[in-house]
């Protein structure tokens, strides 16, 4: 492995903001994913008390590219250790602090219904560094309640004060399709630079703002193409 300085350590190259790469060369969002999963899986083989490991042995126990693996972390820095491959805990530090894991993150939900409920009690979030600190609504029989797991519901119209009060990073919007795009004004108004949106269809974020969308219905349907052909072949 690459990287080895002489003391042993995990070397990594100069710079001014360690765990970040220069601003100049963008990062694509197929390498954000792929740390995301290196770091679950640095995770899964912490818990299973390894300390260390080699690229191709990461690749192969959860079916990776090693080459893949090394080129996406030499973009970073140096991390291995010559003869001894990367130690676990380092590499699962620098990929938090790559990922800004290393800090909480609080987030709003807009829509308290089924789904927002579902996203505000997951637990997972919260072990990953992710706080939900709020949900937002428009209906009155929702606003002033908690979901179960005690996140209080809020009216959209408090939305800025609320994310000012408690330091909102990232919004997820969870409302009907029709009301998305006047509910991510809302948020980009004030100020929140991130967005995670639940709601079918296409929405319009200014260029300073990330705006990622999970459709389920898109899903579900390429699922169903697969079974249509599948059926087909039949």
């Amino acid at each position: 492995m690459k990287g080895a300085n002489r003391t042993g350590t995990i070397a990594r190259r100069p710079s001014q903001n360690a765990g970040r790469s220069d601003a100049s060369d963008p990062v694509s969002e197929l390498t954000t994913n792929r740390l995301s999963v290196y770091l679950r899986c640095l995770n899964a083989i912490h818990m299973a008390g390894v300390r260390t490991v080699s690229s191709r042995a990461l690749a192969e126990q959860f079916d990776l590219n090693a080459a893949q693996i090394r080129k996406d972390l030499a973009y970073f820095g140096e991390f291995g250790v010559r003869g001894v491959g990367y130690y676990v805990e380092e590499l699962r530090r620098h990929l938090r602090q790559i990922l800004g894991l290393d800090r909480h993150v609080n987030i709003a939900i807009i829509g308290a219904g089924n789904l927002g409920l579902a996203l505000a009690d997951y637990p997972g979030f919260r072990e990953d560094g992710f706080s939900i600190a709020a949900l937002f609504d428009t209906k009155r029989d929702k606003i002033g309640q908690r979901s179960r797991a005690g996140v209080p519901i809020h009216d959209i119209k408090d939305f800025r004060r609320i994310v000012r009060r408690e330091h909102i990073r990232i919004a997820a919007i969870a409302v009907p399709a029709d009301s998305a795009q006047a509910v991510v004004n809302t948020v980009v108004g004030a100020g929140v630079k991130a967005v995670l949106n639940f709601s079918p269809g296409t929405l319009k974020v200014p260029g300073d703002v990330k705006l990622k969308s999970v459709d389920l219905t898109v899903s579900l349907e390429s699922l169903s193409f697969f079974l249509a052909q599948g059926q087909e072949d039949e």
